[in-house]
């Protein structure tokens, strides 16, 4: 048994919990606000992927109508489609890039940034974000693509 009375021994940590109070609370701030931006980037990739895939969407609703018309195959209308994809991407306010592969393939690349909102704090103010889809355009009689 320690001859020492009780509240002389407890005196030697005395304060240790004020040390380690603001450690975590700076640690704890830190981590919040990677969870906080991380979340707010993955949000914006999701809308990224979403404007990409609605270009795509409507660059394929262009079509050659020469050869449409005459039942000779769809295919996409190149300047036609690239002009309704990157209008769509520009009205959404990002930047990006449309192609028309094979003529009945449109492939939309988005490109943007996130603005931090916590991580500026640490000289991290954005953090890039894209999205990437591809529409097939397809000819269907009667629920069956030809």
């Amino acid at each position: 048994m320690d001859p020492r009375p009780r509240h002389a021994r407890s005196c030697s940590q005395r304060g240790s919990m004020n040390v380690l109070a603001p450690i975590l609370t700076i640690c704890l701030a830190i981590v919040l606000g990677l969870v906080w931006d991380v979340s707010g980037q993955l949000t914006a990739q999701q809308r990224a992927h979403t404007i990409a895939t609605q270009a795509a969407r409507a660059a394929g609703q262009q079509l050659d109508n020469s050869t449409a018309v005459r039942g000779l195959g769809t295919q996409a209308d190149p300047y036609a489609a690239a002009i309704a994809a990157r209008t769509f991407i520009r009205t959404a306010g990002m930047d990006g890039s449309a192609s028309i592969r094979g003529g009945t393939t449109i492939v939309v690349d988005v490109n943007t940034t996130y603005r931090t909102k916590v991580l500026t704090a640490i000289g991290i103010s954005s953090l890039p974000v894209s999205g990437h889809a591809e529409a097939r355009i397809a000819r269907a009689v009667g629920g069956v693509e030809q």
